[in-house]
């Protein structure tokens, strides 16, 4: 998702996940995390860094601690004002401290000064469920196990292990709520049509202009999900359209899309074969048959220049860190 804007590099909850457009926040103090001791020295670029004291119950959560069935514990440091629970696709404002199980902080907002802004699915899964969990003016201290962090291995530069975060909730900014699962996302309707290939699909909201071709680059709304019903990837949900060459996404959409007209919404399920594959070797594609709702909203020419041999077309948004794009081979 991309409506909500994020400092850039700001924060390892990020790690794995898309950046998005940098926003400069208000300055914020370091009691704003109630690290009043916080010991303040000078970079050489003249950058205020401050090393937040870890708190004592930093190794382990305490026995009062809440525990969910992920292995994710937590507890109010500061009680809320707000009512409202951010959900997934929220984006939130927020001051933080992260440390290691040592004691050893590893990023922390606080001390640079700034809050930090992103989408609430793109972060860390330990992030993205302790918010949740929070209301408006909230402080809560998190303990992620690894799994829900960034792993024992993980990539150079994220910390390894399970983590602790102290997480002030600033600011809830309500993104787009989430396209219905179409009732017969399990399979397709007998009234679906079916083309030799194996693509079903169903029109939802016939179109009026002209049918693309391979070679054109289109300009498509869509929302994606597997016949379980979840949900892995929505330009809705980003509220920003895919642009991207027909003949450079998965079989299915460039089969599919052909036989839209602008202005249709069609409803399409797509088998393994024409999709990922029933074992994708891409990390984060969704496996075996996929279901989409397909808007086709502009058809645009080919570009005069050819694409530079192995760059692929416009690749779009990412809910799901290293997943491909939708309909991207």
């Amino acid at each position: 998702m991309r409506p909500f804007p994020v400092a850039v590099l700001c924060c390892l909850a990020f790690f794995g996940c898309k950046s998005k457009e940098s926003a400069p926040p208000p300055a914020a103090s370091a009691q704003s995390t109630g690290a009043a001791s916080a010991a303040a020295s000078a970079d050489n670029a003249g950058v205020l860094v401050k090393t937040i004291p870890a708190p004592p119950d930093v190794a382990a959560a305490p026995a009062d601690a809440q525990k969910t069935p992920s292995g994710l514990a937590s507890k109010v440091v500061t009680p809320g004002t707000g009512a409202d629970h951010p959900r997934k696709q929220d984006g939130v404002k927020v001051h933080y401290t992260g440390w290691t199980k040592d004691g050893q902080m590893f990023d922390s907002s606080v001390a640079r000064g700034e809050p930090a802004s992103f989408g609430l699915d793109h972060v860390i899964p330990g992030w993205t469920e302790g918010l949740q969990l929070m209301v408006t003016g909230e402080k809560r201290r998190l303990w992620i196990p690894a799994a829900l962090a960034y792993g024992a291995n993980p990539r150079p530069g994220a910390p390894a292990g399970d983590l602790t975060f102290d997480v002030e909730l600033l600011e809830v900014m309500k993104g787009p709520d989430l396209p219905a699962v179409p009732e017969d996302v399990a399979a397709a309707p007998k009234t679906a049509k079916k083309t030799k290939s194996g693509l079903a699909y169903k029109v939802l909201k016939p179109g009026t202009g002209k049918t693309p071709k391979a070679t054109d680059v289109v300009v498509v709304n869509y929302s994606g999900w597997t016949t379980d019903g979840r949900m892995f990837d929505s330009s809705v949900m980003r509220n920003r359209p895919l642009t991207t060459r027909l003949d450079q996404v998965i079989k299915g959409w460039t089969e599919g899309v052909q036989l839209m007209k602008v202005g249709e919404k069609t409803r399409f399920w797509i088998p393994g074969d024409l999709a990922y594959g029933d074992k994708p070797t891409r990390p984060g594609a969704p496996a075996g048959m996929l279901v989409f709702d397909v808007e086709l909203v502009e058809i645009k020419a080919a570009p005069s220049v050819p694409a530079m041999p192995g760059v692929p077309a416009m690749p779009g948004a990412r809910t799901v860190p290293g997943a491909p794009a939708p309909g991207h081979s």
